[in-house]
C-alpha cells in the first residue's frame, strides 16, 4: 500500500538488504561501461598520433562508443520484455567484455572505431536495466538516493578514468585501457548472477518495433556523422554536412510520427513527454551532458598539446573534477528527496557555468593551480546537478512507466554526450585552423610546434572553444528552472517487496 507524505519523512524510509545487494550488482555492472567513456579521453591527443589522423577522425573513438550506448538503449524494453532483465544483464556483460578485448587488438583507427560500437552495444543496455530495476524497487520517496547510487560509476569515472588511462598510456600501452575490463566485468558477472533477483518464468513476449528502430537508429548515426564532418575542411564538406545532418533529421521526424501512431509498443513512447518533471529534467540533462562531456575532452587536450603535459600528469589535473563531484553527490539525493530537485539542479548548473566562463579568459600565463581549481568547481557543480535532476525524471511518474521514461532518458543523454563531443571537436578543430594558418586539424601537427606565438595561438583556439561548453551549460538553466519545485510521491507505485 502507498504511504503518503505526512506518514513518515522521507529519511526514515531505509534500504532494506535486497535493495543494497541489488544496488551493488548494478553499481559494479555498471562502472566499467561508463569509465570507458572517460578513460578514452586522456589518450585522444597518443590515439591521433599513433594512427596519424586529425581530432575530427579520431573524436569517433568516443563519439562511436556514445553513438553506440545511445542506438542500443532503444532495444531495452523489448529486449526486458521478450528475455528478462537478468538474462539481459548478463548478455550484455559478456559483449561488452568482447568488445574489450577487440578494441585492445585494434590495429588501425577503423578497427579501433568499430569494435568500439560494439563495445557500446554491449554496454548500451546495462545502465537502463540497472535503473529500471532499481528504481522499481526504491519507490519514489528513495528516488533520490538511490539515483545517487547509480550514479556513482558517472561520478567516479571523471576521477578514475584520466587518471586510470593516463597511467595506462604513460606506461604501458593505450591496448591496456581495454584489456583492464575483463577482470572487473568478470566480477560483476559474478554478483550478477547471485544478487540480481531472477527473470520470471512468465514473460510478456513483446513484438520489436522494427520500424521504429530503422528509423530511429540510423537518424541518431547520420546527425552526429554530419556534425562531426563540419571540421574536416575538405571542397565537399558542406555537402556532406548539409546531407548527413538532413538526413537524419528526417528520419528523427519519421520516427516521432510513426511513433505517436502506433499504439501497441512503440520503441519509444513519445507520450511520457506529457509529464512535466520528466520533460524539464530529460531537456536540463540532454544540454547539460553535452556541455560536460565536451569539457572533459577538451581538458586533457589542453593540457598535453597547449601545455605538453604527459598523458599521466593530464589525468591527474582532471580528475578534481570528479573529486567535487563525489564531494556534493553525497548529499544533493537526500537533500532532493527532501525538498525537491529544481533548486539543487539551478545551483550546480549555475556553479558549472561560472567555472565554464572562467575558462574562456584562460592564456599563456594562467596557472595550473587556476585551472584545477576551476575543474574542481565545475565537478562541484556537476554533483549537484545529477541525482536531483535524473530522480525527477521519474519522480512525478507511475510505476508502469519507468522502463519507458529510464529508455528515453539514456538515449536522450547519450546523444546529448555525443553531439557535445563532436561539436566541441570540430569547434577546436576549426579554431585550430584560424588560429594557425595552414594546420592540417592533426593533433601531432598542433602540439609539435613549441614556439610561443604557436602556443599562444593553441591556448587562444581553447578558450574559444570553452566560450561554446559556457554556452551550452548556461542553455540547461532554461530547462533547470522548470523542474517541479518540491519532492512528491507522484504516480509512483511502491514495491510490495521494497
Amino acid at each position: 500500500m502507498t504511504r503518503t507524505a505526512a506518514d513518515a519523512p522521507p529519511t526514515e524510509e531505509a534500504f532494506d538488504p535486497a535493495l543494497r545487494r541489488l544496488a551493488v550488482a548494478v553499481v559494479m555492472g555498471a562502472i566499467m561501461t561508463i569509465l570507458d567513456s572517460t578513460i578514452v579521453n586522456v589518450a585522444v591527443n597518443t590515439l591521433g598520433r599513433d594512427f596519424h589522423t586529425s581530432l575530427s577522425t579520431i573524436q569517433w573513438v568516443l563519439t562511436g562508443y556514445l553513438l553506440a550506448l545511445s542506438m542500443t538503449i532503444p532495444l531495452t524494453g523489448w529486449a526486458m520484455e521478450r528475455f528478462g532483465a537478468k538474462t539481459m544483464w548478463i548478455t550484455s556483460l559478456a559483449l561488452f567484455i568482447a568488445g574489450s578485448v577487440l578494441c585492445g587488438a585494434a590495429w588501425n583507427t577503423a578497427s579501433l572505431i568499430v569494435f568500439r560500437i560494439l563495445q557500446g552495444v554491449g554496454g548500451g543496455l546495462l545502465m537502463p536495466i540497472g535503473q529500471t530495476l532499481l528504481a522499481g524497487a526504491a519507490g519514489p520517496r528513495r528516488m533520490g538516493r538511490v539515483m545517487s547510487l547509480i550514479s556513482i560509476p558517472a561520478m567516479l569515472a571523471p576521477v578514475l578514468g584520466p587518471v586510470l588511462g593516463g597511467l595506462i598510456v604513460g606506461h604501458l600501452s593505450w591496448r591496456w585501457m581495454f584489456y583492464v575490463n575483463v577482470p572487473f566485468c568478470a566480477v560483476a558477472l559474478l554478483l550478477a548472477l547471485r544478487w540480481i533477483p531472477a527473470d520470471s518464468a512468465h514473460r510478456a513476449r513483446g513484438r520489436l518495433d522494427t520500424l521504429g528502430l530503422a528509423l530511429l537508429s540510423p537518424g541518431l548515426a547520420a546527425l552526429v556523422y554530419g556534425l562531426s564532418e563540419a571540421g574536416n575542411g575538405s571542397p565537399l564538406t558542406g555537402v556532406r554536412v548539409l546531407g548527413s545532418v538532413g538526413a537524419g533529421v528526417v528520419l528523427l521526424c519519421l520516427f516521432c510520427a510513426h511513433a505517436l501512431r502506433k499504439a501497441d509498443g512503440p520503441l519509444l513512447d513519445l507520450r511520457i513527454f506529457r509529464d512535466r518533471g520528466f520533460t524539464t529534467a530529460l531537456a536540463a540533462m540532454f544540454v547539460y551532458s553535452g556541455a560536460v562531456f565536451g569539457l572533459t575532452v577538451l581538458l586533457p587536450l589542453y593540457f598535453q598539446i597547449a601545455q605538453g603535459e604527459s598523458p599521466t600528469r593530464a589525468g591527474l589535473l582532471v580528475a578534481p573534477f570528479g573529486i567535487g563531484a563525489i564531494i556534493t553527490m553525497a548529499f544533493a539525493g537526500r537533500v532532493a528527496d527532501r525538498r525537491g530537485s529544481r533548486g539543487l539542479g539551478v545551483l550546480g548548473i549555475a556553479v558549472a557555468t561560472a567555472a565554464a566562463l572562467v575558462l574562456t579568459q584562460i592564456d599563456t600565463t594562467t596557472s595550473q593551480a587556476l585551472l584545477v581549481a576551476t575543474t574542481f568547481a565545475v565537478g562541484l557543480g556537476h554533483g549537484l546537478i545529477v541525482a536531483p535532476v535524473m530522480a525527477a525524471l521519474y519522480r512525478t511518474l507511475p510505476r508502469a512507466a519507468m522502463p519507458a521514461a529510464t529508455t528515453t532518458a539514456n538515449i536522450l543523454v547519450r546523444v546529448g554526450s555525443s553531439l557535445g563531443t563532436a561539436m566541441l571537436a570540430v569547434v577546436l578543430q576549426i579554431y585550430i585552423r584560424a588560429e594557425i594558418p595552414g594546420a592540417s586539424g592533426s593533433l601531432a601537427d598542433a602540439a609539435k610546434d613549441r614556439s610561443p606565438g604557436a602556443v599562444e595561438a593553441l591556448v587562444r583556439a581553447f578558450a574559444h572553444s570553452f566560450w561554446w561548453t559556457a554556452g551550452l551549460a548556461a542553455l540547461a538553466l532554461i530547462p533547470a528552472l522548470l523542474l517541479p519545485g518540491r519532492a512528491s510521491d507522484g504516480g509512483g507505485e511502491r514495491p510490495a517487496s521494497a
